[in-house]
């Protein structure tokens, strides 16, 4: 208790320094730098803004309300990051939980780290610290690793050696962004996990995908019925594609045309080795399947 004691003291006489603005620090050669780098110091909750960088977008209440009340009783145990900006002007780095949950019981200082880094080392310091420690949902990690290889110029190879986590993993994670946006929303919101979000990515067309995940929703499908529900969709789809590469015999190709033209729709023909064969009509609604079901009775 005696350690915690001075550690507190010892914020609240940086905090002091800081607001004296004959000593304003802002970089790391001024003088007293050495005394607030790396050093806890209790900073003014309203001298703090939010992040423009910060990649967490939901902000669920209870949890807040849960960390609030685990604040008021305990204190803020892990300080935040912040970077300055001016005199007595601080910008988040990481910690936005912490700092609402503070400012919803009415702290009126918060313990924080200080440091001085320009925008794009915010940005990078702001994205590798939340996807480590924050519990963001798959896609805003997602989004995470996408910014730090479109503002950052990272590597996939760097992200893994900045954020602690394989290649393999990160690259996991940016493939979700093939999904849907309904998909991708869907897993944000809880109502499919990552494993499922992982087995759909697997699917090409997002029409496809976007069947799957209503059979996921509606059926309430396991990751393993899924990954299998995928599997399945996937193999009825390659005869298809081994098909249309068969030759097609001349006179065939031009009866198609002319059963195209008559139904108003491009007719599929599938061609076997023996030189048998299926004619498929397609339709888009009942009233298109009665009308081609007219043409068809049309000659009886």
């Amino acid at each position: 208790m005696a350690k915690a004691t001075k550690k507190q003291a010892l914020g609240r006489g940086l905090s002091a320094l800081l607001k004296d603005p004959e000593n304003d620090i802002n970089s790391a050669e001024d003088k007293n730098a050495d005394k607030v780098v790396g050093n806890i110091v209790e900073l003014d909750i309203d001298s703090i803004e939010v992040n423009p960088f910060q990649p967490r977008t939901n902000f669920n209440e209870e949890s807040l309300r849960e960390l609030a009340s685990s604040i008021r009783e305990l204190g803020v145990i892990q300080p935040i990051t912040v970077r300055k900006l001016a005199f007595n002007n601080y910008q988040l780095v990481s910690g936005e939980r912490r700092f609402r949950a503070s400012k919803l019981i009415g702290l009126t200082t918060i313990p924080a780290y200080i440091r001085i880094a320009n925008d794009q080392e915010s940005l990078e310091m702001a994205l590798v610290e939340n996807i480590q420690r924050q519990d963001l949902d798959p896609i805003e990690i997602a989004l995470s690793y996408q910014r730090l290889i479109d503002e950052i110029d990272l590597t996939q190879e760097q992200m893994s050696e900045r954020v602690g986590k394989k290649r393999s993993t990160i690259a996991n994670y940016l493939r979700l962004l093939k999904l849907d946006p309904i998909i991708q929303t869907g897993m944000r919101d809880g109502f499919i996990t990552m494993g499922h979000g992982r087995a759909m990515v697997n699917i090409e067309s997002q029409i496809d995908q976007l069947e799957v995940y209503e059979k996921i929703i509606s059926n309430k499908l396991s990751v393993r019925a899924t990954e299998q529900l995928v599997k399945n969709l996937n193999s009825d789809e390659t005869p298809k594609k081994e098909n249309t590469a068969t030759e097609i015999p001349k006179h065939i190709k031009k009866g198609v045309k002319e059963f195209s033209e008559y139904f108003g729709h491009k007719i599929d023909v599938k061609i076997a080795k023996n030189g048998s064969g299926k004619i498929t009509i397609p339709f888009h609604s009942e009233e298109d399947f009665n009308r081609i079901k007219k043409l068809v009775q049309r000659d009886k």
